[in-house]
């Protein structure tokens, strides 16, 4: 399959009927009692299913959503009414339940919209997942399995299983703003547990993203993740529990992303900052660690699963940086906050779906890559903890956070030697920032799989690290 082909946008499909006419109207009656903004937001979701466990097919489902989300903002007020129902009674009802918190004599003026035509494209789609039957993704899913049954005879228990959506958006706002995109998106796991004696042990593994299912061809085959699933699985069953106390860690490439997007990018999200909930709140140019730290977010990123061409404001994404050097010098911004706190929009507008309104939220958020070989990194380490897969974590809004990391190994003299798990990494944001001591080259990110949770709404994200030694921070374990 030619490159052409794989960037070709996927075709808008109109599944909401509306004219450009109608959504004018339905603007116009949203700011009727006044109001300095308001937006539509047209959603028409199809999603679907396939999981395999006890050796067959054992469900598949699909799914099919279809409404519209109105907002009015007035100052620091925000209005929203919503509706699955898009005939005119239904639609003109949501537009007063949103309009309800405006009150004033402020004429409405002329609502013309443009159309506005995306240049770019972040999807990376050949066969798009959503048009195919079910037979190729149930054999990538059979695929899969059996690769993680058959790698290790300590595998006792399998399950794999495939995703895939697309979601279809209009945006439409009382600035003149109307465009639409098609957002594809395709997850293949699989999860194994194995057991030894009492011993039983989960390993995961997984991939996907803005693509079609030519990746699980192309780029990562079925048979590896589920040889990955059993590999970790299987090599838990011989690990030790972590030891206890504070040493030099170093965070493995990739799935260490996930304590920066925990323990720092939530806290740079601009609604946070605004509220004066986040620790940064005030250090906004300040510097919060070790000049070896750059940290991004960027939803531009082709074909990753925190990607999107446009936000779910209808504003064009932008590769945000928000620590430079150690300096904390981006938020991310939603049209709210960034008017509030009279900064640039940086189109981390996201939302689960058409009945809830936009957050500032991350898409793909990552530590830039440093000068050091990561072998150089661990030689560098007498005695201390690798930490190498993740379970997730917890933040406060003060910086302090703990993280399970479910497997790692012992450094001694330099080297990796014995299989632990059960750890937990304890510490402060900001104490941890200033303690990073070396970066490594080997930026990765971890696997396509993630979803990230704030407010009760759930989106799709990455995240990722190079290699990193943090000279002392506190491992929680046996002692």
């Amino acid at each position: 399959m030619s490159d052409t082909n794989l960037i070709q946008p996927i075709p808008f499909e109109d599944h909401f009927r509306l004219s450009a006419e109608d959504l004018q109207r339905t603007l116009a009656l949203a700011l009727a009692s006044g109001g300095d903004f308001a937006e539509i937001f047209l959603e028409f979701r199809a999603y679907n299913f396939v999981m395999m466990e006890e050796d067959i097919i054992k469900e598949t489902a699909e799914s099919v959503s279809l409404g519209l989300g109105i907002r009015v903002l007035s100052g620091e007020k925000t209005g929203y009414g919503y509706t699955n129902d898009l005939s005119p009674e239904k639609i003109r009802r949501a537009a007063l339940a949103a309009s309800a918190i405006a009150n004033s004599a402020k004429t409405v003026q002329a609502i013309d919209l443009r159309s506005l035509p995306l240049t770019h494209n972040y999807y990376r789609v050949g066969e798009a997942a959503h048009r195919l039957p079910l037979e190729p993704k149930i054999a990538l899913v059979k695929e899969a399995y059996r690769a993680c049954q058959t790698a290790d005879p300590a595998v006792n228990k399998v399950k794999a299983g495939i995703q895939d959506s697309i979601q279809f958006v209009t945006i439409a706002n009382s600035e003149g703003l109307l465009v639409s995109d098609a957002r594809p998106m395709v997850k293949l796991t699989c999860t194994a547990i194995a057991e030894k004696g009492a011993l039983r042990e989960f390993g995961y593994s997984g991939g996907g993203g803005r693509v079609g299912l030519e990746y699980f061809r192309d780029v990562l085959l079925p048979e590896d993740i589920g040889r990955e699933a059993a590999r970790e699985a299987v090599g838990l069953l011989e690990a030790k529990d972590a030891p206890a106390g504070e040493m030099p860690v170093v965070l493995s490439p990739g799935h260490a992303g996930v304590l920066i997007h925990e323990a720092v990018g939530h806290l740079l999200e601009a609604d946070f900052n605004r509220k004066k909930t986040s620790i940064f709140w005030d250090k906004f140019g300040k510097k919060v660690g070790s000049e070896l730290i750059t940290i991004y977010d960027d939803p531009t990123i082709p074909a990753f699963r925190g990607s999107y061409n446009i936000d779910d404001e209808g504003t064009p994404p932008h590769k945000t940086i928000l620590i430079e050097k150690g300096v904390i010098k981006g938020l991310l911004q939603d049209r709210l906050s960034a008017g509030l706190m009279k900064m640039p929009f940086t189109g981390h507008a996201r939302r689960q779906d058409y009945s809830d309104m936009p957050i500032p939220r991350m898409a793909n958020t990552y530590l830039a890559p440093g000068k050091t070989p990561p072998e150089d990194i661990v030689k560098s380490v007498k005695k201390g903890f690798y930490a190498d897969r993740f379970q997730g974590g917890q933040v406060e809004d003060s910086g302090k956070f703990t993280f399970s990391v479910s497997s790692g190994f012992l450094i001694e003299n330099g080297r990796l030697t014995a299989p632990v798990k059960q750890a937990t990494l304890i510490g402060s944001n900001i104490d941890i920032l200033n303690k990073i001591e070396m970066v490594g080259t080997d930026l990765t990110f971890s696997l396509q799989t993630g979803t990230c949770s704030k407010d009760g709404q759930d989106v799709p994200v990455m995240d990722g690290c190079p290699t990193m030694k943090i000279a002392k921070m506190t491992v929680g374990g046996h002692s």
